[in-house]
């Protein structure tokens, strides 16, 4: 079940953007876990909602595509107590990242038609901790939109408001997916969470750092550190720590026009490091992790029985951690 599960996020990566919008991407996860709906339920919510929740962020992305955004929510109540607070997954689903006006280059765009990776992994990871009767609650939030330069896109220096009410000056609009992922990341915390897991294609610099031998991991907490790393020893899909100093946070707090920048002072110096710090300024739990598996998305040579193409990876590290916190009831 653990391969079917990231052989899934792998399709899903791999489907042409024409073929997988955001609509067309929810559709699939509803209709995927729809043989589990005494457990699980799918609310697929349509751009009136997103405005409701003043996920103004979110919706600065998403106006440069003719596409309509969506926000996939999911829950599976696995617990024997309904009430117990959750794990939350959250990923990244933009469907296709040009770069907006900060266009990117045409080599290898076609590749970005996999930037959902995020949501493809993490969405899979509940389908698979559900079919196996992992017993605990988890929600699964997917921010999906495309990133493109119509007339009405973000441009460069172009100031938002986040659903906390922070404002993020945006001098980059191909640091997009931090943007979607701000508004994610404020709304997982209304359902009183005990950790929250986001996965992302967030950074190049993370391809440059570790390539693909592991999935960069930045996290404010020891104790889910210990359980990631312990799942993907399991899993063998390994994972690295990568530091959240306060070095990095300065750099993105420092905005001429907002309370934030959605790059880094020095843009081209430790970019995952002030990516993961701007995602930092949006989490109020003690144990949240965000992963970073730009560098795993993809592969060529380098895993042999995994072959070439779109890599679904971490899916399956992800149901090996929600399978070990199931068990530690020391914080869940």
């Amino acid at each position: 079940m653990y391969a079917e599960g990231q052989n899934l996020a792998r399709r899903l990566m791999e489907t042409p953007a024409n073929l997988m919008t955001p609509t067309i991407f929810a559709d699939k996860i509803q209709q995927k876990l729809s043989s589990l709906s005494g457990k699980v339920q799918v609310h697929i919510r349509a751009k009136s909602w997103i405005e409701e929740q003043k996920m103004g962020a979110f919706l600065s992305v998403a106006k440069g595509s003719d596409e309509a955004p969506i926000f996939l929510e999911i829950h599976y109540n696995g617990s024997n107590n309904s009430n117990e607070d959750p794990l939350i997954f959250v990923g990244k689903g933009i469907t296709f990242d040009s770069g907006g006006i900060s266009l990117k280059p045409s080599s290898g765009m076609d590749a970005m038609r996999a930037d959902m990776g995020g949501a493809a992994t993490v969405c899979s990871a509940i389908l698979t901790a559900a079919a196996l009767h992992i017993p605990l609650n988890i929600k699964g939030l997917a921010p999906l939109c495309e990133n493109m330069p119509n007339g009405k896109a973000n441009k460069p220096g172009d100031v938002v408001k986040a659903k906390n009410g922070k404002t993020i000056q945006v001098d980059n609009t191909d640091a997009e997916g931090r943007l979607i992922l701000a508004d994610a990341l404020c709304y997982a915390h209304t359902f009183n969470p005990k950790v929250i897991v986001n996965a992302a294609t967030l950074t190049g610099a993370m391809d440059v750092a570790l390539g693909s031998a592991a999935t960069g991991v930045f996290t404010n907490s020891d104790w889910l550190w210990t359980h990631l790393q312990q799942a993907s020893i399991v899993t063998g899909d390994r994972v690295w720590r990568m530091p959240l100093f306060q070095h990095y946070t300065k750099q993105v707090a420092e905005s001429q026009l907002a309370d934030l920048n959605n790059v880094g002072k020095h843009a081209k110096s430790g970019g995952a490091c002030t990516a993961a710090a701007f995602l930092k300024e949006f989490v109020t739990v003690p144990h949240w992790a965000h992963l970073d598996i730009a560098g795993v998305m993809s592969n060529k040579d380098e895993i042999a029985h995994l072959g070439k193409g779109m890599s679904g990876r971490p899916t399956r590290t992800l149901v090996e951690l929600a399978d070990r916190l199931s068990q530690d009831k020391q914080i869940m």
